[in-house]
């Protein structure tokens, strides 16, 4: 099946000179007096890697088949990160680099959606936000309270993320996954 590159969203597969990519995300561009075209940015599944991409809007792709399904994060060891189906408690290891980019926002009993192409998991997209205990926090100094002064702080995963002064070790707080940054207290 042919897709337009105008059609293109984030999460979707498609096949392109030999290798397959996911589309990271996609921009519509009309410069002045030229065509219009689309830049995207995909990821190889044969490299790993991210790259842009400018094609006529009007290009056609061939899109691949592509499942997501909900998968419980386990535990993490030496073999690699491992999850559970919920629905029939089978197990699934990924390795390291599959979940490089997710790895610090896991926490036990997480439900994550797993990117799963032509049957086999390729990415692994945590829930936009997650609540973590904050481990390392040092001290805020009284008086330096300007405007809106933050301070690093180290959560439970390892994490390291800026935070408000009033942030102390032991707390629990919310932290965005897309853009990796504090949303408040939980």
């Amino acid at each position: 099946m042919a897709v337009i590159a105008n059609d293109l969203k984030r999460g979707m597969a498609v096949k392109k000179d030999g290798d397959i990519f996911i589309v990271l995300g996609t921009v519509h561009r009309t410069p002045g007096n030229k065509r219009a075209f689309v830049q995207a940015t995909f990821r190889s599944l044969r490299s790993g890697l991210s790259s842009d991409h400018r094609l006529a809007s009007d290009e056609r792709l061939d899109s691949v088949n592509v499942s997501r399904e909900k998968w419980e994060f386990s535990y993490s060891d030496n073999t690699g990160y491992t999850f559970m189906n919920p629905e029939n408690y089978e197990n699934m290891t990924l390795t390291p680099e599959l979940v490089e980019d997710v790895k610090d926002f896991l926490s036990e009993n997480m439900v994550c959606e797993i990117l799963f192409i032509e049957g086999k998991a390729v990415s692994v997209e945590p829930p936009a936000s997650v609540t973590l205990k904050v481990v390392e926090s040092p001290e805020g100094v009284r008086g330096d309270s300007a405007n809106n002064v933050q301070k690093t702080a180290k959560l439970e995963t390892g994490l390291q993320l800026q935070v408000p002064l009033f942030i102390k070790e032991g707390e629990m707080i919310k932290v965005d996954t897309r853009e990796r940054k504090y949303m408040g207290r939980a």
